[in-house]
């Protein structure tokens, strides 16, 4: 199947790096900026949560999930007329008005989020891809094309049909390219890549998306005309990593794309230096894997636990930057910093998100989280890992591999609270993820 080949194959900051800074120092700089976006606060996750609130769009997780609450606890029989009733609007457009349509379409969509709607939805798909797709290209406001690009995120999530990104594709990325409005951007590339990565894209166009989003983050937004926007080179990062996650054969070009990403870890925008810090991760992470049947083990493999005969042990297959001596400095610096220019926040994540990165340089098959704890009982050391909540109080997954928190992200930035639903109920959900919850 397609998809079984697919499988295997925040407030505006001046995100240019130290290098760019420099190569930019004479020029005539006439660039028209993005318009800010204001930042609703959001909750400091706790130690063992990954902060989802985006910037770029105006919400939170909470915010987002507190609203959601009232769908996820809506009888089924409840919930189906309402979205019969979302869908029917949605497609009269005629008689719909601006305000209407995204009341409809924010409706619509936090009903996608909070149940698996396959069923209800396949058969209206005639109707309601053109019907999102006039609010994508030719929204009345900036409101109703960002709630339309939500929605395609969240079709091609709930009826992942292989026709699905050919049937949006174009016109996401004209609103990417053509709108004046940064938050439209950044919708717009996170909905170009779950586009691509559930609904159909073959080998060859992930890896053109993935070369547009790169020329994204190597001009620091400039090339789609969003220049120094951190939300914009943000997303580009997150979903040139997500679709990383299901690709081979990086290898051959994969000096060229850590040059794109090291650049951007002197980016004076936190969210932009955390975003490139985890592809640089997941590169190093994809670099190595398990030792086939027919191998043995050499002095160079490296595995879970020193002393562990058990353990699974990994293989280095190819080089991934030339400079690593400079990289792990750069990484522990970042690792370290203290700033005061910084708030608190971002003092927290930069430490927590580089510390792992750092030792995912050097142990590439430890994964995001990891820590050599001791148990108190033995007096052993064994390996914690990453523990994050994805919906209800008591719903969690342990993450062990950057893949896997590169695909957490992606779907909880589109399904929200609803996560654990579709998790239960969502088989392509499940196999984008497949960790057993808590």
């Amino acid at each position: 199947m397609t998809r079984d080949l697919r499988r295997r194959a925040l407030e505006v900051h001046k995100t240019t790096s130290r290098k760019a800074q420099s190569k930019q120092a004479s020029a005539d700089n006439s660039a028209k900026g993005s318009p800010a976006t204001s930042r609703i606060a959001s909750r400091n996750p706790s130690d063992d949560e990954h902060d989802f609130s985006d910037s770029a769009t105006n919400y939170s997780v909470t915010s987002v999930d507190d609203l959601l609450q009232d769908d996820l606890d809506s009888p089924m029989d409840v919930w189906t007329q309402n979205l019969n009733n979302r869908m029917e609007q949605i497609v009269d457009r005629k008689r719909s008005s601006v305000q209407g349509r995204e009341e409809s379409l924010e409706a619509f969509s936090r009903i996608l989020m909070a149940h698996y709607t396959r069923e209800e939805i396949e058969p209206r798909l005639g109707e309601l891809i053109p019907a999102i797709l006039r609010s994508v290209k030719a929204g009345a406001s900036e409101r109703e094309t960002i709630l339309a690009l939500q929605a395609v995120g969240l079709l091609v999530m709930n009826c992942p049909v292989d026709t699905m990104y050919e049937d949006f594709s174009r016109a996401v990325k004209r609103a990417i390219q053509d709108t004046e409005y940064s938050t439209v951007k950044v919708e717009a590339i996170h909905a170009l890549g779950v586009a691509a990565f559930f609904g159909g894209a073959g080998p060859e166009e992930i890896d053109a998306i993935m070369s547009f989003f790169l020329q994204v983050v190597e001009t620091d937004g400039e090339y789609i005309e969003a220049h120094d926007d951190g939300n914009v080179v943000t997303a580009a990062l997150e979903k040139w990593g997500f679709l990383a996650t299901i690709v081979e054969g990086l290898e051959d070009t994969v000096e060229e794309k850590m040059e794109a990403l090291v650049e951007q870890l002197d980016s004076s925008d936190v969210n932009v230096q955390v975003a490139s810090g985890e592809c640089i991760a997941l590169m190093y992470e994809k670099s190595f894997s398990e030792l086939t049947e027919e191998e043995e083990p050499i002095d160079n493999d490296i595995g879970i636990e020193e002393g562990n005969q058990s353990a699974p042990v990994f293989r280095k297959r190819y080089t991934v930057y030339q400079r690593e001596d400079l990289l792990k400095l750069k990484l522990e610096e970042l690792a370290g910093i203290s700033s005061k220019r910084l708030s608190k926040k971002d003092r927290k994540s930069l430490h927590s998100s580089f510390n792992d990165i750092v030792n995912t340089i050097e142990y590439p098959n430890r994964g995001p989280g990891y820590s050599n704890a001791i148990d108190e009982s033995t007096g052993k050391a064994y390996g914690s890992r990453m523990t994050v909540g994805i919906g209800g109080k008591n719903d969690k997954i342990t993450i062990t591999s950057w893949e896997q928190l590169h695909r957490l992200k992606a779907l909880r930035r589109v399904l929200h609270a609803g996560l654990v639903v579709h998790y239960s109920e969502n088989d392509i959900v499940f196999e984008t993820l497949p960790v057993m919850l808590q």
